[in-house]
C-alpha cells in the first residue's frame, strides 16, 4: 500500500507543479508550450474554433430560437380570450386572466432553471453529456407537440387547451433543463488543446495560444448564438396576432427539429468526457471527511491519509487530484452566489422595463417588442469584443480576467437600473403619451453590456472550474441561481406598482453597485491564480477522449477555413 501512494504522490506532485501536457507538441499544427520568458514576452491570442463547435452553437441557437419564440406569445396566449377572427387586436386564447398568465410565466421560467440540475446528474453520473441531451432533446419536443396541437381553434374550442398547455410547459421545462446543463459544457470540450503552445503567425510574429483566450471567444460565439435565436419572438408575436397561436407555436416547434438533426448527424465528430459514475457519493464522503479531519480538504488527500489517518483509508475512493478538483469547484460556486441579485436586474427587460413601455408613446409597435433591443445590441457588440476589443486588451498586456469581468458587468447593470428609475421619474414628471419609449434603449443597451461581461464570463468561469466529472453540474448550479433570481423578483411584486417601482429600480441599482466592489474585494485573488487554477486536472479521461480526436494537420487548415469563411 504505501508503495501505491508513494507512486501516487510523486504524480500528484508532477501533476500539480506542472499543467497536464497532450501530445499536441508533435504535431506540425502546433507548437511547444511557453517557457517564463516567452510569457513575459509574447502576446496572448486565441486558437481557431473547431468546426464540431459550431455544430454545438448551432444547436443551441435552434433550441434558444423555440424558447423565445415559443415564450414570447405566453402572456397574451393564457391572460386573453379567444378573439372573434384574425388578424385580432388583442390576440388571446384562454382567457384566465393577468394574474394566472404572470403565475404561469414565473413557473415556467423557475421550472425551466430548476431541472438543470437533474441534467447535469445524469449527464455527469449516467450518460455523458451527448446522450443526456439527446434524451431530453426527445422529451422536449414531445412537449412542442402537445403545446402545438392544444392551440389550434378546435382544442380551444372544446376546452383542451389550458390542460394540454399545462402539460406541455412541464415537459418543456422538463427538457429544456437537460439540454441546457449540457450544451455549453459540450461546445467547450470540442476545443481539444488544454494546454498554452507557440505559434508563428503567417506574418512572422510568434504567440501564445492559450486554452483560456480560446474559451472567452468559444463562450462569445456561444452566447451570440444564443441572442440570434432571441429574436424569434419578433416573427411569432407576429404569427399570434394576425394568424393565431398554433402558427406562433408551429415555427419554434420545427425549428428544433433540425437541432434533434445535427445532434444525431454529428455524434462522431463530439469530443466529450465520459461520465464518471458513482461521484456524487465520493463527494458527500470527501465533504463528510474534511469536517472531521484537522487540515480539510488537503488532510483528505490519500497520500496524507495513509501517513496520518491511516484507519480512514478504508472509505477512500478518490486521488489527490479529485480533492484539488473538487475545492477549486467549491470556489466557482461560491462565485455564483452573488449572481441572483445580477438575475434580479436582468429580468426587468421582460417585465416592468415592458410595463414601463406601455406608459408611453410607442407609434405602431407593440410595447413588448422593445425587448428586442437586448439581444440586438449583443448581435453587434459581442463581434466586436471578440475581435476588436479583447485581442487589443491583451496586446498591450490587459487580459481582462474573469472577476474583473464579472465586476464590470455588475457595474453595467447597476448603471441600467438607474436609467429606469430616471426614465420612469420622467414619465411621473409629464404627460407619459408625449414621451418616446425610444428613450429605453440604453437601459437595454447597458443591460447587454452587462451580459457580455457578467453572463458570458459566468458561462466560461462555470465550464473552467469545474472539474471533468462535474461540469454538467456546476454549469446547472450556474443556471440555478438564475431560478434565485426569479424568486427574488416574485418578493418584489407588491413594490412593483405606481408609484414604488421608481424606488424599486433604485434599491436594484444600489444592490448592483454595492455588490460589485464587495465581489471584486472578496474574489479578486482568483484573477491571479486563474491560470494555476485551470491546469489542475488529470491526463485521464480527458486525455482519452483527445486521443481519440486527435487533430491533425488537415484538421487544423480545415477549421481555419471555416472560420475564415
Amino acid at each position: 500500500m504505501s508503495e501505491k501512494v508513494e507512486e501516487q504522490h510523486s504524480i500528484a506532485d508532477k501533476e500539480q507543479i506542472h499543467p497536464p501536457t497532450y501530445e499536441h507538441e508533435e504535431d506540425e499544427a502546433f507548437g511547444p508550450e511557453p517557457n517564463e520568458e516567452e510569457w513575459g514576452t509574447l502576446r496572448e491570442v486565441a486558437d481557431t474554433i473547431p468546426v464540431s463547435a459550431f455544430l454545438v452553437i448551432l444547436i443551441e441557437f435552434c433550441e434558444r430560437f423555440t424558447y423565445y419564440g415559443l415564450s414570447g406569445p405566453f402572456q397574451n396566449y393564457i391572460q386573453n380570450p379567444a378573439p372573434p377572427s384574425y388578424p385580432a387586436d388583442q390576440p388571446g386564447a384562454l382567457g384566465r386572466g393577468q394574474q394566472t398568465a404572470t403565475a404561469l410565466n414565473t413557473f415556467f421560467q423557475f421550472w425551466g432553471y430548476v431541472t438543470p440540475i437533474l441534467g447535469g446528474i445524469v449527464a455527469d453520473q449516467y450518460l455523458g453529456k451527448y446522450r443526456t441531451i439527446l434524451l431530453f432533446g426527445t422529451i422536449y419536443i414531445v412537449g412542442l407537440l402537445i403545446m402545438t396541437l392544444t392551440s389550434i381553434p378546435s382544442a380551444i374550442e372544446s376546452g383542451a387547451s389550458f390542460p394540454g398547455f399545462v402539460v406541455g410547459l412541464v415537459i418543456i421545462g422538463f427538457g429544456m433543463g437537460g439540454i441546457k446543463s449540457n450544451v455549453s459544457p459540450l461546445v467547450a470540450e470540442q476545443y481539444r488543446s488544454k494546454v498554452p503552445f507557440i505559434r508563428t503567425l503567417e506574418s512572422g510574429e510568434r504567440v501564445i495560444v492559450t486554452p483560456r483566450a480560446t474559451y472567452q471567444k468559444i463562450f462569445n460565439m456561444f452566447y451570440w448564438g444564443i441572442n440570434v435565436g432571441g429574436l424569434s419572438s419578433i416573427a411569432t408575436t407576429e404569427l399570434e396576432k394576425n394568424v393565431g397561436f398554433w402558427s406562433a407555436y408551429l415555427l419554434p416547434t420545427a425549428m428544433f427539429i433540425p437541432a434533434l438533426i445535427v445532434v444525431v448527424l454529428g455524434r462522431k465528430r463530439y469530443v466529450e468526457a465520459p461520465a464518471r459514475g458513482s461521484i456524487f457519493v465520493e463527494v458527500y464522503r470527501l465533504i463528510r471527511m474534511s469536517w472531521k479531519v484537522q487540515g480539510g480538504f488537503d488532510a483528505c488527500k490519500p497520500t496524507r491519509l495513509e501517513v496520518e489517518n491511516p484507519e480512514l483509508m478504508k472509505n477512500v475512493t478518490w486521488d489527490d487530484v479529485f480533492v484539488d478538483e473538487l475545492r477549486r469547484a467549491l470556489k466557482a460556486c461560491v462565485v455564483f452566489c452573488w449572481y441572483p441579485i445580477y438575475w434580479l436586474a436582468y429580468a426587468q427587460m421582460t417585465t416592468n422595463l415592458i410595463s414601463q413601455a406601455g406608459e408611453m408613446w410607442t407609434g405602431n409597435v407593440p410595447n413588448d417588442i422593445i425587448q428586442n433591443i437586448d439581444p440586438l445590441v449583443l448581435i453587434i457588440t459581442i463581434p466586436i469584443m471578440d475581435r476588436v476589443v479583447y485581442p487589443a486588451l491583451r496586446r498591450v498586456g490587459i487580459p481582462m480576467r474573469p472577476i474583473f469581468r464579472i465586476t464590470l458587468g455588475f457595474l453595467f447593470a447597476s448603471i441600467s437600473m438607474a436609467y429606469a428609475a430616471g426614465t420612469q421619474s420622467m414619465i411621473y414628471s409629464n404627460q407619459p403619451n408625449l414621451i418616446s419609449a425610444g428613450i429605453q434603449i440604453p437601459a437595454y443597451a447597458f443591460i447587454a453590456l452587462s451580459e457580455i461581461f457578467a453572463s458570458i464570463t459566468g458561462l466560461e468561469y462555470a465550464y473552467k472550474k469545474a472539474p471533468e466529472s462535474m461540469k454538467s453540474l456546476v454549469m446547472a448550479l450556474f443556471l440555478f441561481t438564475n431560478c434565485l433570481g426569479s424568486v427574488l423578483q416574485f418578493a418584489l411584486v407588491s413594490v412593483a406598482v405606481d408609484p414604488k417601482i421608481e424606488w424599486m429600480y433604485v434599491g436594484i441599482s444600489a444592490a448592483m453597485f454595492i455588490c460589485a466592489p464587495l465581489f471584486w474585494f472578496c474574489h479578486h485573488k482568483a484573477d491571479d491564480t486563474d491560470i494555476q487554477d485551470d491546469a489542475i486536472g488529470r491526463r485521464g479521461e480527458v486525455e482519452d477522449a483527445y486521443q481519440a480526436h486527435k487533430p491533425t494537420v488537415a484538421d487544423y487548415e480545415r477549421d481555419v477555413k471555416h472560420e475564415e469563411a
